[in-house]
Protein backbone atom coordinates (compact mmCIF):
# COMPACT_ATOMS: atom_id res chain seq x y z
CA UNK A 1 0.00 0.00 0.00
CA UNK A 2 1.54 3.31 -1.02
CA UNK A 3 2.63 5.48 2.35
CA UNK A 4 -0.52 8.01 2.88
CA UNK A 5 0.89 11.38 3.92
CA UNK A 6 -0.58 12.92 7.13
CA UNK A 7 -3.39 15.51 5.88
CA UNK A 8 -6.27 17.51 7.96
CA UNK A 9 -8.87 14.86 6.60
CA UNK A 10 -8.48 11.96 9.42
CA UNK A 11 -10.67 9.28 6.94
CA UNK A 12 -7.81 9.41 4.68
CA UNK A 13 -6.79 6.00 4.40
CA UNK A 14 -10.69 5.09 4.12
CA UNK A 15 -10.97 6.96 1.01
CA UNK A 16 -11.64 4.68 -1.82
CA UNK A 17 -9.09 3.46 -3.58
CA UNK A 18 -8.67 4.47 -7.25
CA UNK A 19 -8.39 1.21 -10.33
CA UNK A 20 -7.00 2.73 -13.85
CA UNK A 21 -7.63 1.41 -16.77
CA UNK A 22 -5.09 2.31 -19.08
CA UNK A 23 -3.66 2.12 -22.72
CA UNK A 24 -0.14 3.89 -21.75
CA UNK A 25 2.72 2.37 -20.13
CA UNK A 26 3.36 3.89 -17.16
CA UNK A 27 7.22 3.87 -17.87
CA UNK A 28 6.25 5.41 -21.34
CA UNK A 29 6.07 9.35 -21.78
CA UNK A 30 5.71 10.92 -18.35
CA UNK A 31 2.22 12.76 -19.19
CA UNK A 32 -1.57 13.27 -18.01
CA UNK A 33 -1.57 9.89 -16.51
CA UNK A 34 1.30 9.78 -14.84
CA UNK A 35 0.70 13.27 -13.54
CA UNK A 36 -2.95 12.83 -12.03
CA UNK A 37 -2.33 9.40 -10.37
CA UNK A 38 1.35 10.32 -8.47
CA UNK A 39 -1.20 13.14 -7.25
CA UNK A 40 -3.84 11.10 -6.34
CA UNK A 41 -1.99 8.63 -4.37
CA UNK A 42 -0.92 11.23 -1.76
CA UNK A 43 -4.53 10.46 -0.83
CA UNK A 44 -5.48 6.98 -1.59
CA UNK A 45 -4.26 3.69 -2.94
CA UNK A 46 -3.82 3.62 -6.60
CA UNK A 47 -3.64 0.80 -8.73
CA UNK A 48 -2.21 1.49 -12.44
CA UNK A 49 -3.58 -1.54 -14.03
CA UNK A 50 -1.47 -1.36 -17.92
CA UNK A 51 -2.80 -3.52 -20.88
CA UNK A 52 -1.21 -6.97 -21.18
CA UNK A 53 2.29 -8.02 -22.00
CA UNK A 54 1.84 -11.21 -24.34
CA UNK A 55 4.09 -14.20 -23.90
CA UNK A 56 4.70 -18.11 -24.21
CA UNK A 57 6.03 -18.30 -20.45
CA UNK A 58 7.09 -15.84 -18.46
CA UNK A 59 10.58 -16.16 -16.61
CA UNK A 60 9.90 -19.98 -16.02
CA UNK A 61 6.28 -18.70 -14.74
CA UNK A 62 3.53 -21.18 -16.43
CA UNK A 63 0.14 -19.24 -17.67
CA UNK A 64 -1.61 -16.13 -16.50
CA UNK A 65 -0.11 -13.44 -13.88
CA UNK A 66 0.23 -10.00 -12.46
CA UNK A 67 3.44 -8.06 -12.11
CA UNK A 68 3.20 -5.06 -10.04
CA UNK A 69 6.02 -2.61 -8.73
CA UNK A 70 5.87 0.56 -6.62
CA UNK A 71 5.96 4.15 -9.00
CA UNK A 72 5.61 7.29 -7.44
CA UNK A 73 3.75 6.31 -4.47
CA UNK A 74 0.97 4.39 -7.70
CA UNK A 75 0.99 0.13 -7.55
CA UNK A 76 1.41 -0.28 -11.53
CA UNK A 77 0.43 -3.45 -12.67
CA UNK A 78 1.16 -5.32 -16.03
CA UNK A 79 -0.99 -8.50 -16.54
CA UNK A 80 0.69 -11.28 -18.11
CA UNK A 81 -0.87 -13.27 -20.43
CA UNK A 82 -0.04 -16.29 -22.34
CA UNK A 83 -0.22 -15.40 -26.26
CA UNK A 84 -2.29 -17.70 -29.19
CA UNK A 85 -5.79 -16.53 -27.95
CA UNK A 86 -8.66 -14.57 -29.42
CA UNK A 87 -9.15 -10.47 -28.02
CA UNK A 88 -11.95 -11.69 -26.02
CA UNK A 89 -10.47 -14.73 -24.74
CA UNK A 90 -7.27 -12.65 -23.80
CA UNK A 91 -9.49 -9.89 -21.70
CA UNK A 92 -11.69 -12.48 -20.14
CA UNK A 93 -8.13 -13.90 -18.76
CA UNK A 94 -7.03 -10.10 -17.75
CA UNK A 95 -10.40 -9.39 -15.78
CA UNK A 96 -9.69 -12.47 -14.14
CA UNK A 97 -6.64 -10.75 -12.96
CA UNK A 98 -7.69 -7.81 -12.05
CA UNK A 99 -10.36 -9.65 -10.06
CA UNK A 100 -8.19 -11.22 -8.41
CA UNK A 101 -6.01 -7.72 -7.47
CA UNK A 102 -9.19 -6.62 -5.84
CA UNK A 103 -9.60 -9.80 -3.83
CA UNK A 104 -6.42 -9.88 -2.81
CA UNK A 105 -5.73 -6.19 -1.67
CA UNK A 106 -9.20 -6.43 -0.07
CA UNK A 107 -10.84 -3.27 -1.94
CA UNK A 108 -13.89 -3.32 -0.58
CA UNK A 109 -14.79 0.43 -1.92
CA UNK A 110 -12.89 1.58 -5.04
CA UNK A 111 -13.73 3.64 -8.21
CA UNK A 112 -13.14 2.88 -11.34
CA UNK A 113 -10.52 5.18 -13.59
CA UNK A 114 -10.92 4.58 -17.92
CA UNK A 115 -8.73 6.06 -20.36
CA UNK A 116 -9.10 3.72 -22.73
CA UNK A 117 -12.58 1.95 -24.24
CA UNK A 118 -11.25 -0.96 -25.73
CA UNK A 119 -10.91 -2.09 -22.52
CA UNK A 120 -13.90 -2.05 -21.12
CA UNK A 121 -14.87 -5.79 -20.79
CA UNK A 122 -12.01 -6.12 -18.42
CA UNK A 123 -13.88 -4.55 -15.91
CA UNK A 124 -16.58 -6.88 -15.99
CA UNK A 125 -16.37 -8.43 -12.76
CA UNK A 126 -15.83 -4.82 -10.52
CA UNK A 127 -18.28 -3.15 -8.72
CA UNK A 128 -16.58 0.43 -8.51
CA UNK A 129 -18.58 3.27 -6.82
CA UNK A 130 -18.25 5.58 -9.28
CA UNK A 131 -16.80 5.58 -12.83
CA UNK A 132 -14.50 8.05 -14.25
CA UNK A 133 -13.69 8.51 -17.95
CA UNK A 134 -10.81 10.50 -18.31
CA UNK A 135 -10.65 11.01 -22.04
CA UNK A 136 -7.16 12.40 -23.10
CA UNK A 137 -7.45 11.90 -27.25
CA UNK A 138 -10.24 11.31 -29.64
CA UNK A 139 -8.37 7.93 -29.51
CA UNK A 140 -10.92 6.43 -32.50
CA UNK A 141 -9.27 9.35 -35.33
CA UNK A 142 -5.98 7.61 -34.26
CA UNK A 143 -4.07 5.22 -37.15
CA UNK A 144 -4.79 1.62 -36.63
CA UNK A 145 -8.16 2.63 -33.99
CA UNK A 146 -10.45 -0.23 -34.16
CA UNK A 147 -13.78 -0.18 -35.42
CA UNK A 148 -15.19 -1.23 -31.77
CA UNK A 149 -13.80 1.28 -30.07
CA UNK A 150 -17.05 3.61 -30.61
CA UNK A 151 -19.20 0.81 -29.53
CA UNK A 152 -17.51 0.10 -26.26
CA UNK A 153 -17.26 3.95 -25.41
CA UNK A 154 -20.87 4.61 -25.94
CA UNK A 155 -21.19 2.05 -23.60
CA UNK A 156 -18.33 3.20 -20.98
CA UNK A 157 -20.62 6.76 -21.35
CA UNK A 158 -23.86 4.61 -19.85
CA UNK A 159 -21.36 4.01 -17.36
CA UNK A 160 -19.30 6.66 -16.07
CA UNK A 161 -20.60 9.06 -13.55
CA UNK A 162 -18.41 11.85 -14.62
CA UNK A 163 -16.50 12.42 -18.20
CA UNK A 164 -13.19 13.83 -17.97
CA UNK A 165 -11.54 15.59 -21.33
CA UNK A 166 -8.04 16.69 -22.15
CA UNK A 167 -8.88 19.36 -23.75
CA UNK A 168 -11.97 22.33 -24.85
CA UNK A 169 -12.47 20.56 -28.35
CA UNK A 170 -12.66 17.21 -27.26
CA UNK A 171 -15.36 18.78 -24.79
CA UNK A 172 -17.72 20.27 -26.67
CA UNK A 173 -17.79 16.83 -29.03
CA UNK A 174 -18.02 14.50 -25.68
CA UNK A 175 -20.62 16.74 -24.16
CA UNK A 176 -23.02 16.16 -26.38
CA UNK A 177 -23.09 12.30 -25.25
CA UNK A 178 -23.05 13.00 -21.34
CA UNK A 179 -24.35 14.90 -18.84
CA UNK A 180 -21.64 15.42 -16.49
CA UNK A 181 -18.27 16.08 -18.64
CA UNK A 182 -15.63 18.71 -17.54
CA UNK A 183 -12.77 19.83 -19.70
CA UNK A 184 -9.46 19.94 -18.04
CA UNK A 185 -6.71 20.72 -20.63
CA UNK A 186 -3.47 19.80 -19.45
CA UNK A 187 -2.01 21.37 -16.44
CA UNK A 188 1.77 22.05 -15.90
CA UNK A 189 4.42 21.39 -13.35
CA UNK A 190 5.60 25.25 -13.78
CA UNK A 191 8.39 24.71 -11.30
CA UNK A 192 9.94 21.56 -12.99
CA UNK A 193 10.34 23.35 -16.27
CA UNK A 194 11.01 26.79 -14.72
CA UNK A 195 14.69 24.83 -14.00
CA UNK A 196 15.51 25.52 -18.10
CA UNK A 197 15.75 29.23 -16.84
CA UNK A 198 18.42 28.31 -14.23
CA UNK A 199 21.22 27.37 -16.49
CA UNK A 200 20.92 23.91 -16.29
CA UNK A 201 24.41 22.16 -18.19
CA UNK A 202 23.34 21.60 -22.00
CA UNK A 203 23.17 17.84 -22.23
CA UNK A 204 26.31 16.06 -24.15
CA UNK A 205 24.17 14.90 -27.19
CA UNK A 206 23.15 18.34 -27.97
CA UNK A 207 26.47 20.46 -26.10
CA UNK A 208 27.97 20.28 -29.90
CA UNK A 209 25.01 21.63 -31.84
CA UNK A 210 25.10 25.22 -33.20
CA UNK A 211 22.16 27.86 -32.62
CA UNK A 212 19.90 28.34 -33.43
CA UNK A 213 18.35 25.14 -32.30
CA UNK A 214 15.03 24.43 -32.79
CA UNK A 215 13.31 21.63 -30.45
CA UNK A 216 10.11 19.56 -30.21
CA UNK A 217 9.84 16.60 -27.55
CA UNK A 218 7.23 14.15 -27.33
CA UNK A 219 5.82 11.39 -28.91
CA UNK A 220 6.77 11.23 -33.08
CA UNK A 221 3.95 9.48 -34.69
CA UNK A 222 1.12 10.57 -37.27
CA UNK A 223 0.44 13.78 -35.85
CA UNK A 224 3.56 15.06 -36.29
CA UNK A 225 4.13 16.83 -39.54
CA UNK A 226 7.19 15.30 -41.21
CA UNK A 227 6.98 16.94 -44.67
CA UNK A 228 6.76 20.57 -42.77
CA UNK A 229 9.90 20.33 -40.64
CA UNK A 230 11.37 18.58 -43.81
CA UNK A 231 10.91 21.80 -46.13
CA UNK A 232 11.56 24.57 -43.08
CA UNK A 233 14.77 22.27 -42.42
CA UNK A 234 15.40 22.70 -46.17
CA UNK A 235 15.42 26.61 -46.68
CA UNK A 236 16.85 27.41 -43.16
CA UNK A 237 20.13 24.97 -43.55
CA UNK A 238 21.78 26.49 -40.31
CA UNK A 239 18.66 26.34 -37.98
CA UNK A 240 19.36 22.74 -35.74
CA UNK A 241 15.92 21.07 -35.35
CA UNK A 242 16.33 19.06 -32.31
CA UNK A 243 13.86 16.25 -31.87
CA UNK A 244 13.49 14.10 -29.01
CA UNK A 245 10.87 11.41 -28.35
CA UNK A 246 10.27 7.83 -29.23
CA UNK A 247 9.00 7.43 -32.96
CA UNK A 248 5.41 5.18 -33.01
CA UNK A 249 3.65 3.59 -35.88
CA UNK A 250 5.26 5.49 -38.62
CA UNK A 251 8.00 4.32 -40.65
CA UNK A 252 11.30 5.92 -39.37
CA UNK A 253 11.78 5.87 -43.30
CA UNK A 254 9.15 8.32 -43.25
CA UNK A 255 10.99 10.38 -41.23
CA UNK A 256 13.13 13.70 -42.98
CA UNK A 257 16.27 13.09 -43.12
CA UNK A 258 19.30 15.88 -43.36
CA UNK A 259 22.26 17.60 -41.54
CA UNK A 260 20.32 19.95 -39.15
CA UNK A 261 17.51 17.41 -38.43
CA UNK A 262 18.85 15.46 -35.24
CA UNK A 263 16.85 12.69 -33.53
CA UNK A 264 17.82 12.39 -29.91
CA UNK A 265 15.48 9.54 -29.04
CA UNK A 266 13.60 9.26 -26.07
CA UNK A 267 14.52 11.00 -22.44
CA UNK A 268 13.02 11.41 -19.12
CA UNK A 269 10.71 13.50 -17.78
CA UNK A 270 13.55 14.85 -15.52
CA UNK A 271 15.46 15.52 -18.42
CA UNK A 272 13.79 17.56 -20.39
CA UNK A 273 14.45 21.13 -18.86
CA UNK A 274 17.95 20.50 -19.72
CA UNK A 275 17.26 20.21 -23.23
CA UNK A 276 14.87 23.40 -23.31
CA UNK A 277 17.67 25.51 -21.24
CA UNK A 278 19.33 25.59 -24.54
CA UNK A 279 17.09 25.77 -26.97
CA UNK A 280 15.60 29.30 -28.94
CA UNK A 281 12.88 28.00 -30.16
CA UNK A 282 10.46 25.57 -29.04
CA UNK A 283 7.66 23.82 -31.82
CA UNK A 284 4.54 22.25 -31.64
CA UNK A 285 4.65 20.77 -35.62
CA UNK A 286 1.58 19.13 -35.74
CA UNK A 287 -0.20 17.89 -38.92
CA UNK A 288 -3.63 18.84 -39.67
CA UNK A 289 -5.19 15.99 -39.59
CA UNK A 290 -8.14 13.20 -37.95
CA UNK A 291 -5.78 12.40 -35.28
CA UNK A 292 -5.09 15.96 -34.38
CA UNK A 293 -7.89 17.89 -34.29
CA UNK A 294 -8.96 17.35 -30.53
CA UNK A 295 -5.61 16.78 -29.00
CA UNK A 296 -4.56 19.46 -26.14
CA UNK A 297 -0.46 19.07 -25.88
CA UNK A 298 0.68 19.45 -22.53
CA UNK A 299 3.99 20.64 -24.65
CA UNK A 300 2.65 24.13 -24.34
CA UNK A 301 2.50 25.39 -21.25
CA UNK A 302 5.67 23.76 -20.65
CA UNK A 303 7.66 25.52 -23.81
CA UNK A 304 6.13 28.37 -21.86
CA UNK A 305 7.60 27.59 -18.41
CA UNK A 306 10.94 26.89 -19.58
CA UNK A 307 10.86 30.93 -21.43
CA UNK A 308 11.28 29.24 -24.49
CA UNK A 309 9.64 31.24 -27.41
CA UNK A 310 6.49 28.73 -29.03
CA UNK A 311 5.52 27.83 -32.96
CA UNK A 312 2.76 25.92 -33.11
CA UNK A 313 0.61 24.85 -36.35
CA UNK A 314 -3.32 25.86 -35.92
CA UNK A 315 -4.21 23.00 -33.02
CA UNK A 316 -7.41 24.00 -32.05
CA UNK A 317 -6.48 23.89 -28.46
CA UNK A 318 -3.47 25.95 -29.08
CA UNK A 319 -4.82 28.38 -30.76
CA UNK A 320 -7.11 29.27 -27.87
CA UNK A 321 -5.79 30.30 -25.43
CA UNK A 322 -2.38 30.78 -26.56
CA UNK A 323 -2.27 31.89 -30.09
CA UNK A 324 -5.29 34.15 -28.90
CA UNK A 325 -3.46 35.50 -25.78
CA UNK A 326 -0.62 36.09 -28.09
CA UNK A 327 1.91 33.12 -25.50
CA UNK A 328 2.58 31.26 -28.55
CA UNK A 329 2.64 31.90 -32.36
CA UNK A 330 0.64 29.81 -35.15
CA UNK A 331 1.58 29.20 -38.59
CA UNK A 332 0.67 26.56 -41.16
CA UNK A 333 2.15 26.81 -44.08
CA UNK A 334 6.29 26.08 -44.45
CA UNK A 335 5.88 29.88 -45.36
CA UNK A 336 4.29 31.05 -42.34
CA UNK A 337 6.54 28.70 -40.25
CA UNK A 338 9.83 29.47 -40.93
CA UNK A 339 8.65 33.38 -40.65
CA UNK A 340 7.09 32.89 -37.23
CA UNK A 341 10.36 31.10 -36.31
CA UNK A 342 12.57 33.96 -37.86
CA UNK A 343 10.29 36.04 -35.37
CA UNK A 344 11.00 34.36 -32.34
CA UNK A 345 15.10 34.09 -33.52
CA UNK A 346 14.63 38.34 -34.01
CA UNK A 347 12.30 39.16 -30.80
CA UNK A 348 15.10 37.20 -28.21
CA UNK A 349 16.65 39.24 -25.48
CA UNK A 350 14.38 42.45 -26.41
CA UNK A 351 11.82 44.40 -24.26
CA UNK A 352 8.99 42.85 -26.35
CA UNK A 353 10.36 39.23 -25.46
CA UNK A 354 10.55 39.61 -21.80
CA UNK A 355 6.81 41.53 -21.44
CA UNK A 356 5.53 37.96 -23.54
CA UNK A 357 7.25 36.09 -20.96
CA UNK A 358 5.65 37.48 -18.15
CA UNK A 359 2.30 37.44 -19.61
CA UNK A 360 3.41 33.66 -20.24
CA UNK A 361 4.25 33.54 -16.54
CA UNK A 362 0.86 35.26 -15.27
CA UNK A 363 -1.17 33.02 -17.25
CA UNK A 364 0.64 29.83 -16.18
CA UNK A 365 0.25 31.08 -12.73
CA UNK A 366 -3.17 29.51 -12.12
CA UNK A 367 -2.26 26.30 -13.95
CA UNK A 368 -1.22 23.66 -11.81
CA UNK A 369 -1.72 19.33 -11.37
CA UNK A 370 -2.14 19.94 -8.09
CA UNK A 371 -5.43 22.43 -8.74
CA UNK A 372 -6.29 20.10 -11.63
CA UNK A 373 -6.33 16.83 -9.49
CA UNK A 374 -8.13 18.76 -6.42
CA UNK A 375 -11.11 19.70 -8.62
CA UNK A 376 -11.15 16.97 -10.44
CA UNK A 377 -11.84 14.55 -6.98
CA UNK A 378 -13.89 17.15 -6.05
CA UNK A 379 -16.56 16.27 -8.91
CA UNK A 380 -15.91 12.84 -8.31
CA UNK A 381 -17.18 13.03 -5.10
CA UNK A 382 -20.01 14.75 -6.28
CA UNK A 383 -20.70 12.01 -8.52
CA UNK A 384 -20.69 9.63 -5.96
CA UNK A 385 -23.97 7.87 -5.22
CA UNK A 386 -25.41 9.01 -1.51
CA UNK A 387 -27.45 5.78 -1.10
CA UNK A 388 -23.90 3.62 -0.77
CA UNK A 389 -24.07 4.10 3.66
CA UNK A 390 -20.83 3.05 5.33
CA UNK A 391 -21.44 0.06 7.48
CA UNK A 392 -21.92 1.25 10.76
CA UNK A 393 -24.87 3.58 9.63
CA UNK A 394 -26.69 1.18 7.63
CA UNK A 395 -26.13 -1.15 10.87
CA UNK A 396 -27.97 1.12 13.06
CA UNK A 397 -30.66 1.69 10.43
CA UNK A 398 -31.39 -1.81 10.56
CA UNK A 399 -31.73 -2.45 13.91
CA UNK A 400 -33.71 1.14 14.63
CA UNK A 401 -31.12 1.62 17.12
CA UNK A 402 -30.60 5.68 17.63
CA UNK A 403 -27.18 6.24 19.95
Amino acid sequence: MPHHHQSIRPTLAARPALIVLAHLRWDFVFQRPQHLMTRAARSRAVYYFEEPVFGEAFFGEPGDHLKTRQEGGVTVCTPHIQSGFSAAESQARTARLLGELVEDEGLLDYDLWVYTPMELPVTVGLNPRVTVYDCMDELANFRGAPPELRVREAQLFDRAGVVFTGGQRLYEAKSERHPNVHAFASSVDVGHFAQAREGLQDPADQAALPRPRLGFYGVIDERFDTALIAEVARRQPEWQFVLIGPVVKIDPAELPRAANIHYLGMKGYAELPAYLAHWDVALLPFARNAATEFISPTKTPEYLAAGVGVVSTGIRDVVRPYGDLELARIANTPDAFEAACKAVLDEAGTQAARQRQERADQYLSALSWDRTWAQMAELIEDAAPTTRLPALASHALLTGSDD
